[in-house]
């Protein structure tokens, strides 16, 4: 048997020696690739569970949200219909959002985003519908007061006309009963600048005083002048600027309008306009009809 140079024996076991470290530096290192990759799946796994768990919490948050704008649109209510219609329709919505948001994964975070917008619009139009609703009831407190002072300063007028329609009655018992002009379907009618009827005080331009002079043959005939007085919710005389007035039973009255008619013992249909009055106030107007020898009549109209 050859015998092995000593130099290539050193030389081979140098060459064995190094394959075998170069083996387990190998093994080494993908053992430290391994252990790391491990590490990092690890990581990755808990912050992918961590996230889970947020997105589940917020979705739980944004349920209850919705949950409870859900009871407050049930406790919300009106005394109108149209609002109640509106209502409906929001209660529809907040229960189906409620569903969808319940059959929805919370990882899904396109759709929470989406649901999230969907609540901040429902609750926007919640606040809309309470501001509708105040305002509403705060106009009607506001025309019931309204309607009880309209009333009370009715009587008021009624309480003043009719005193002064005593006096006159009084005044007139000293003239005879068959001489005196009488008239009949007295009334007092708004009308808006395109001549249309209105009862809206903010339309009215002008008023109309309609009546009949009834057949009178024991009358006196000729020009007969008709006095109108019209008095406003507060109890004041309208003027219209001609500075009407006449005088019966020795006391002088303001009109606010008169007209002159022939007068000949026939029934006469005549029509006072009342203008150049500003403002019309919300309530009740009177107008009270006379002659210088009579009081003839009274109308009403309530303009709102």
């Amino acid at each position: 048997m050859e015998r092995e140079d000593p130099l290539e024996r050193i030389a081979r076991q140098e060459r064995e020696r190094g394959e075998n470290g170069g083996l387990k530096r190998t093994m080494y290192i993908l053992a430290a690739v391994a252990a790391v990759l491990l590490i990092a799946l690890i990581v990755v796994w808990l912050r992918e569970h961590s996230l889970v768990n947020e997105l589940k919490i917020e979705k739980q948050d944004l349920t209850e949200q919705i949950e409870s704008l859900q009871t407050d649109y049930e406790s919300l209510s009106s005394d109108y219909d149209a609002i109640n219609m509106q209502l409906d329709s929001s209660r529809e919505e907040v229960a189906q959002l409620v569903e969808r948001i319940k059959q929805t994964d919370a990882t899904n975070r396109a759709k929470m985003r989406q649901y999230e917008k969907e609540l901040g619009t429902l609750r926007s139009i919640m606040r809309n519908y309470i501001v509708q609703i105040d305002s509403l009831n705060n106009l009607n407190e506001r025309l019931t007061q309204e309607a009880a002072t309209a009333r009370k300063e009715a009587a008021v007028s009624k309480a003043r006309n009719k005193e002064l329609t005593a006096q006159v009655q009084d005044l007139s018992g000293q003239v005879a009963a068959g001489s005196v002009v009488k008239a009949r379907g007295i009334t007092l009618t708004a009308y808006t600048s395109a001549d249309k009827v209105t009862d809206r005080s903010s339309k009215v331009a002008r008023m109309l005083v309609n009546l009949s002079l009834i057949e009178n043959d024991l009358a006196e005939k000729g020009p007969l002048r008709v006095y109108v007085r019209v008095i406003d919710p507060d109890g004041q005389l309208l003027q219209d600027g001609t500075g009407a007035s006449f005088t019966l039973g020795g006391e002088t009255l303001e009109a606010t309008a008169s007209r002159e008619v022939d007068y000949e013992g026939a029934e006469v249909d005549m029509s006072i306009y009342v203008n150049n009055i500003p403002v019309y106030a919300k309530g009740i107007y009177t107008v009270t009809v006379y002659t210088t020898r009579a009081q003839l009549g009274s109308a009403e109209v309530f303009l709102r």
